[in-house]
């Protein structure tokens, strides 16, 4: 099944509340929220104040994505906040393992991501413990980037492997997605689809997710 997360990145801020609900009424099935500590990458953006109040507000799983330093620190405080999936990267400086246990303690989701040079090989260690891998698309930090056409063999890599070991997983991709690319990550295995800029600022957002979704059925 495909899944839609729009990344409220690229959203109005000063309406965030009505950004959300008009998404929700297009029919999208969560809500990605980037979370940066302007160390792990080269931006800062928001935390939990946000999605404790964003959570009050919609009724939409909340899709987190830390790209943080500590997420053993802080993925525990997003889970009270209200986060439905809490994904953070292996490249962190946390340990994975204790992380995916600190998430799991709090009943929720847990995904884990990779930046565009990790090997997908990290995660495989894991991946019997995960119920999403995100594969970043665009180096992490900064909405609006062009997508990596490149880091299709990855999506294909962790599929496979999900499949030998007997896993059911979403694979989530992040970075440039929209209509022309969406077909390129379903076809290596792809299912949930985070997208910014293609969404967010469009005339009519109903048409935009519909299109997306038709553009990835369309590559079956």
């Amino acid at each position: 099944m495909f899944k839609i997360s729009p990344s409220i990145l690229a959203c109005d801020f000063a309406n965030l509340e009505a950004e959300v609900s008009a998404m929700q009424r297009a029919g999208v099935e969560m809500v990605h929220v980037d979370v940066m500590d302007g160390h792990f990458v080269p931006n800062i953006s928001i935390g939990l104040p946000v999605v404790a109040s964003l959570r009050k507000k919609t009724a939409l799983p909340l899709d987190v994505h830390l790209m943080i330093s500590d997420p053993l620190t802080y993925a525990p405080q997003f889970c009270d906040m209200g986060a439905d999936i809490v994904t953070f990267h292996v490249e962190s400086e946390s340990d994975p393992q204790a992380v995916i246990d600190a998430i799991r303690a709090k009943g929720k989701k847990c995904g884990m991501t990779i930046k565009p040079r990790t090997p997908a090989e990290a995660l495989f260690p894991y991946l019997s413990q995960l119920d999403m891998v995100l594969v970043m698309t665009v180096e992490p930090g900064f909405g609006g980037q062009k997508f990596m056409a490149d880091m299709c063999p990855k999506i294909e890599a962790v599929r496979r492997e999900c499949g030998r070991l007997g896993v059911p997983m979403d694979i989530e991709v992040d970075g440039g997605i929209d209509e022309r690319t969406v077909p390129a990550v379903v076809r290596a295995g792809a299912n949930v689809f985070v997208a910014g800029s293609a969404l967010f600022g469009k005339p009519d957002y109903a048409a935009a997710v519909a299109g997306l979704r038709a553009a990835a059925e369309g590559a079956l």
